[in-house]
C-alpha cells in the first residue's frame, strides 16, 4: 500500500519556503529552558481533571501524528473483565529516558548534499525541529567509512602505526557539513555517538577493512589512540562528541568494513587500552558502549565483560541492535530486560536497526513501521534509555552503499528529482521522539488485551505521554485508566496513537 503524502508535502513545502509552521500538533514543553528536574523532583500526577490529546497514526487514513480527538476523564472505579484497558501508573517509575534518534551516516550526508535547498530545509525540520518535525534528540555517526559510505577509507595513510599522518579532510566534503547543520537544527541540543566498522587494514590479521578479521595485538594502542584523535578532530570542528562504542557488530564477518572481537579481546581491549586512554588524553567523560550488537548474544557478552571490574569502570552502557531474526526466529526482547535486571548500574542505548534489502516496489509497506512500533515499545519496557535508527536519509536505490547492501530509511530522497518520500517507519518513530522528551521517566503502563502494545513516561513538564499500538486488523475501543478515572479511547485498525495529558 502506497502511502499518501500529498496533503503532508503540499502543507509542508509552503510552511517551508515561508519559514512558517509544518506542524503535526505542538508537543515542545514550556520547560525547555529550564534544567530538567532529577527523578525524585518529577512532581505527583494526579488525572482529575485532566484532557487527553490524541494524535493518531493510521493505516488506510491520512492520519499521520494528527490530533483527531481530546478527551476527558470521569470515575469509573474497578473496570469489569469484559472491559479492555490501557493501566498506566505515574507512581510506579523506572528508567530515565535519554532520547530518540538516527544515523548521520555518508549515505545520509551525500543524499542530503544533492537535495534542493528547500528540500534539505524540510529534511531538517522534519526530524529535528520540535514543533514542525519528530524532535530527534540523539544521533550516530561512523569512524571513517563503513557500507553506507560511497568507499572504503580511513583518516591515516596505510602502515601509519603512530597515526602521524591522521585527518578527518575526507569528512570535510560531505558528513562534518551536513552534521553541522543538523547541529545548527536542534540547536546544539544533540547527543552524538560515533562507532567504528573496521580498524585500518594494515592494524588487522586479514589485511583487509572488509571481511571481518581481528585487530592484532600490536596495535591495540594504535587503534586505542584512533579513537581519541577522531573525537578530538571532530570536537575541533565544532562537533561535540557524547560518546562512543567499541566496535560495530563484533560477531559478524560482513562483505563490508567488519571486525571480530570476543567477548574476552573485546574486554581486554577496553580495560587495557581504549578506556586508560580516553582517560589520559583528558576523555573520561566520553560515554563507552559496549557490545553494539544484536540481543541473541547480548547476555553473554555483557556478562563477560561486566565480571570484570577494571573494565566494567569504563562501560556506561550496552548497545545492540535488532538483526537477530538472521537466523530465523523472532525478536528477542527478554534478552534485553534479563541484561537489565542483571546490571541495573549500566545503561541500555539501541543503537541501529533497520528494514533491509531494499526494494522500492515496498516502500508503503505499512508493517515496517509496525515494526519500529513494537521494537520501540518493547526496549523501552525491558529498560531502554534512548533508541537509534540507522541512516536518516537514503536515495532510490536505498543508497549509496559501496558493497550493494541497499536498505530503508524512514526516508528516502529522489535524486533525480528532488522528492522526498516518508515511509511509515517516519511516523511511527514520530509517535515516541516527538512527546517523550529527555529527562523522562517510564511509568507502568499495562494494556488488558494482548491487541494492543503499550508504553508509557512522565515528562519533565508534568505531562504524560502514553504510546499505545494496534497491530491487528481490528478496531479496539478501550479505557485509558489511571487511579479509577478512565477516558474511552478509540484505536484504529494497524495504527499507533500518542496520548497526551
Amino acid at each position: 500500500m502506497k502511502i499518501d503524502r500529498r496533503s503532508f508535502l503540499l502543507a509542508s513545502s509552503a510552511a517551508l519556503l515561508a519559514q512558517n509552521e509544518l506542524s503535526f500538533g505542538s508537543s515542545k514543553s514550556e520547560n525547555d529552558q529550564r534544567r530538567l528536574p532529577a527523578p525524585g523532583e518529577l512532581k505527583p500526577f494526579s488525572a482529575g481533571g485532566k484532557q487527553v490529546k490524541v494524535y493518531t497514526t493510521a493505516d488506510k487514513t491520512d492520519h499521520r501524528i494528527s490530533e483527531t480527538d481530546t478527551l476527558s476523564f470521569k470515575p469509573v472505579g474497578q473496570p469489569k473483565e469484559t472491559q479492555t484497558c490501557v493501566f498506566v501508573d505515574p507512581t510506579r517509575q523506572f528508567q530515565t529516558f535519554l532520547g530518540v534518534g538516527g544515523a548521520l551516516t555518508d549515505a545520509s550526508a551525500e543524499t542530503f548534499a544533492i537535495l534542493p535547498k528547500e528540500k534539505q530545509r524540510e529534511l531538517l525540520n522534519a526530524y529535528f525541529d520540535d514543533e514542525q518535525g519528530i524532535g530527534y534528540k540523539f544521533a550516530r555517526t561512523n569512524i571513517h567509512s563503513c557500507d553506507f559510505s560511497s568507499s572504503s577509507y580511513t583518516y591515516v595513510n596505510e602502515g601509519d602505526k603512530q597515526l602521524k599522518s591522521f585527518s578527518v579532510e575526507h569528512d570535510k566534503q560531505y558528513r562534518i557539513p551536513f552534521i553541522k547543520q543538523v547541529l545548527a537544527a536542534t540547536r546544539g541540543k544533540l547527543n552524538i555517538f560515533a562507532s567504528p566498522w573496521s580498524p585500518p587494514a594494515f592494524m588487522k590479521d586479514n589485511n583487509d577493512m572488509l571481511h571481518g578479521g581481528r585487530l592484532k595485538p600490536e596495535f591495540y594502542q594504535s587503534w586505542a589512540d584512533y579513537y581519541a584523535k577522531f573525537i578530538k578532530a571532530y570536537q575541533s570542528e565544532g562537533i561535540p562528541i557524547w560518546g562512543i562504542s567499541i566496535q560495530n557488530e563484533p560477531m559478524a564477518t560482513q562483505k563490508w568494513e567488519s571486525c571480530i572481537y570476543s567477548a574476552e579481546e573485546e574486554r581486554d581491549f577496553l580495560k587495557n587500552y581504549l578506556g586508560p586512554t580516553l582517560k589520559r588524553e583528558g576523555l573520561g567523560d566520553k560515554k563507552i558502549i559496549a557490545w553494539d550488537h544484536n540481543r541473541d548474544l547480548i547476555y553473554q557478552r555483557a556478562s563477560t565483560i561486566l565480571a570484570d571490574p577494571q573494565a566494567a569502570k569504563f562501560v556506561w552502557g550496552i548497545g545492540y541492535h535488532w538483526y537477530e531474526p538472521w537466523s530465523g526466529g523472532e525478536q528477542m526482547f527478554d534478552n534485553v530486560r534479563l541484561v537489565h535486571e542483571t546490571f541495573p548500574d549500566k545503561q541500555l542505548l539501541f543503537t541501529e536497526g533497520c528494514v533491509d534489502s531494499f526494494d522500492p516496489r515496498k516502500i508503503g509497506e505499512w508493517k515496517f513501521g509496525e515494526q519500529y512500533g513494537r521494537s520501540m515499545i518493547n526496549d523501552f519496557n525491558n529498560g531502554t534509555v534512548g533508541w537509534t535508527d540507522w541512516n536518516i536519509l537514503l536515495d532510490e536505490r536505498g543508497g549509496p552503499n559501496h558493497v550493494g547492501n541497499y536498505c530503508f530509511a524512514p526516508v528516502h530522497a529522489n535524486t533525480k528529482t528532488g522528492g522526498l518520500t516518508y515511509l511509515s517507519s517516519y511516523y511511527y518513530i514520530g509517535h515516541f521522539s516527538k512527546f517523550i522528551h529527555p529527562g523522562a521517566r517510564r511509568i507502568a503502563s499495562s494494556p488488558s488485551r494482548s491487541q494492543l502494545l503499550s508504553t508509557a513516561f512522565l515528562n519533565p513538564d508534568g505531562r504524560v505521554a502514553v504510546v499505545v499500538m494496534n497491530p491487528s486488523e481490528k478496531t479496539a475501543s478501550y479505557w485509558l485508566w489511571l487511579s479509577g478515572n478512565a477516558a474511552t479511547v478509540n484505536s484504529l485498525p494497524h495504527s499507533i496513537q500518542t496520548l497526551v495529558l
